[in-house]
């Protein structure tokens, strides 16, 4: 799942620990080795020896068609478990291997408040999962156009594109937004999705954003990598969806797969979004319009879709056993660009990034790709390939994260691997993701003091504010209650309570704002009159320490 959702990703929620939904590289991986013979080393443990050293893996513990026979009995009880324990209301779960689809199913029901039932043709919202279908169109497009490359500048191909420093804007090339590195902050363009702007109107103001350090650091942005999507599709003279359509899911016939939500609401036989409440109650309350987003987080799709792109990747780009991406573009794709996660021990691995998809090694050292994603209103996915064992799963759900997907992907590819699970992953994850359902902003969690109260009357605040990023900011008095509007058309509206004098309280919601959150509106006089608000959880991103400014309103009216 920036602001605080990116995807686990991801499109998206950020936490210290973890950035992006949906972004989790637990054993996160590379490219695909070819098996030598085993041996045994001088310590007795079984060693399978690939070209070069650094495809020497721990062999399976028995043959690996077993291996993943036994992993397939055990993995329907696995994902029933899961949702017992975690009240996650529906499931879809496919597993690839040698370019077939080798296990499909299908649990729980699409909505609780109906008790539809899930089936293998329920469309799911995949959110952050989006973006390593992204980086495969891109590959594609560059196998097409020979003067299209990762290293390609975006500034050549919009060329009214800009960022915060002009150097980046000149510099940044398709494959720094897709790896993270283009410096802008987690959660920026989040924010503006969070109020109901479109694409066209985030990617113009992306401009607004300080940036942090280009190229050395990793920060997990839905719209940087929304930005190099983009890019690619308007030098085609196309629209993203119509690119994504046309270079990755006519081809590989994923006929239920979608990048646009008005296709997904059009659709019956849809998995309802379940936000949670509480710490096992979940709740269709809300519809998460990724639209804005969609190459980073707006895809929906059924298990059975995702497993023909991950036959796909597992054969190396090639589409039923002949050439479709040029292996140049595409081994860069699913190659380590960045480090996304330091060692904080020298014990750790660190993990790593590709071009939108996650990179790393396990404990017996296996290569893996996995990307997850989440949206806090109500959807969590989850993929992982060994590429040297020519195995994938991926595992879409309707409730909030709670890291469900990752545990039972984990768990799979384990006990493939291992023989069992190393740890209970359902108890792992579900601490790991506990942040991830927090509500926001400064006064969360607080009661407004006993005597609060207005520094001013209604009148003082009533008018117009600016900013260059949010745009127009308006508080009305609204029979004796003062309301603040936001967004385009000012859609965005709450109310505007007493605090503590020109502090104010205002509760917003979105997919970065859950049910729960709670913002101060400060206001500034001067010389008595007011001038100016603060929206403050609009000011800062969670992963840079200084306030942006961008929250920052000046009274125009």
């Amino acid at each position: 799942m920036g602001t605080r959702r990116a995807g686990l990703d991801t499109s998206h929620r950020a936490r210290p620990a973890l950035v992006g939904v949906l972004a989790i590289a637990l054993i996160g991986g590379a490219t695909g080795c070819t098996f030598g013979a085993a041996s045994a080393s001088p310590a007795t443990i079984a060693i399978t020896t690939g070209d070069v050293p650094s495809q020497d893996v721990v062999a399976l513990p028995v043959d690996r068609d077993d291996a993943i026979a036994a992993a397939l009995e055990q993995l329907p009880a696995l994902v029933e478990d899961g949702m017992k324990r975690t009240g996650v209301p529906g499931a879809s779960v496919a597993v690839v291997s040698k370019g077939e689809t080798i296990y499909e199913g299908a649990f729980g029901v699409r909505d609780n408040t109906t008790d539809d039932p899930v089936d293998t043709e329920t469309l799911f919202m995949i959110a952050s999962l989006s973006k390593p279908l992204s980086g495969t169109i891109i590959a594609k497009a560059i196998t097409e156009d020979e003067n299209l490359s990762w290293q390609t500048p975006v500034s050549e191909l919009m060329p009214d594109f800009a960022m915060n420093d002009p150097y980046v804007t000149e510099n940044a090339q398709i494959g720094d937004y897709f790896a993270h590195r283009s410096g802008i902050p987690t959660g920026g363009g989040d924010d503006l999705e969070d109020l109901g702007f479109d694409r066209e109107y985030i990617l113009d103001h992306l401009r607004y954003i300080p940036l942090a350090p280009f190229r050395i650091t990793y920060q997990y942005s839905n719209f940087g990598l929304t930005t190099g999507a983009e890019a690619v599709a308007f030098s085609r003279g196309e629209t993203w969806e119509e690119t994504a359509q046309e270079l990755l899911f006519d081809p590989l016939d994923m006929t239920s797969t979608t990048a646009s939500h008005e296709v997904f609401l059009q659709t019956e036989n849809r998995a309802v979004q379940h936000a949670r409440i509480g710490e096992d109650d979940f709740q269709p309350l809300f519809d998460r319009n990724p639209d804005a987003e969609a190459p980073a987080g707006g895809v929906a799709s059924t298990a059975g879709d995702i497993a023909k792109w991950m036959a796909l990747v597992l054969a190396d780009g090639e589409l039923d056993g002949a050439p479709f991406i040029d292996p140049a573009p595409f081994t860069q794709t699913f190659s380590a660009q960045i480090v996304s996660s330091h060692n904080s021990t020298l014990e750790e691995r660190p993990s790593h990034y590709g071009f939108g998809i996650n990179v790393g090694s396990g404990a017996g050292g296996r290569v893996t790709l996995s990307h997850s994603g989440a949206f806090g209103l109500g959807t969590a996915t989850g993929a992982t390939m060994v590429p040297d064992l020519d195995l994938g799963i991926v595992v879409l759900t309707n409730g909030a994260p709670i890291g469900l997907p990752e545990a039972i992907t984990q768990s799979f590819v384990e006990t493939v691997m291992y023989g069992a699970p190393a740890r209970d992953w359902v108890d792992v994850m579900s601490g790991f993701f506990a942040n991830y359902n927090a509500p926001a902003g400064d006064l969360a969690g607080e009661e407004p003091p006993a005597d609060a109260a207005p520094q001013g009357p209604a009148s003082d605040y009533v008018g117009t504010y600016a900013s260059d990023y949010f745009g127009t900011f308006t508080v009305t008095d609204t029979g004796g209650a003062l309301q603040g509007a936001l967004g385009p058309d000012g859609g965005y509206t709450f109310t505007l309570d007493p605090w503590d004098g020109d502090t104010l309280s205002f509760a917003p919601v979105g997919e970065n704002t859950l049910p729960g959150s709670l913002s101060s509106a400060v206001f500034t006089r001067e010389g008595g009159a007011i001038t100016g608000v603060t929206l403050t959880v609009f000011n800062k991103f969670e992963h840079v320490e200084e306030p942006s400014g961008l929250g920052v309103f000046t009274r125009v009216g």
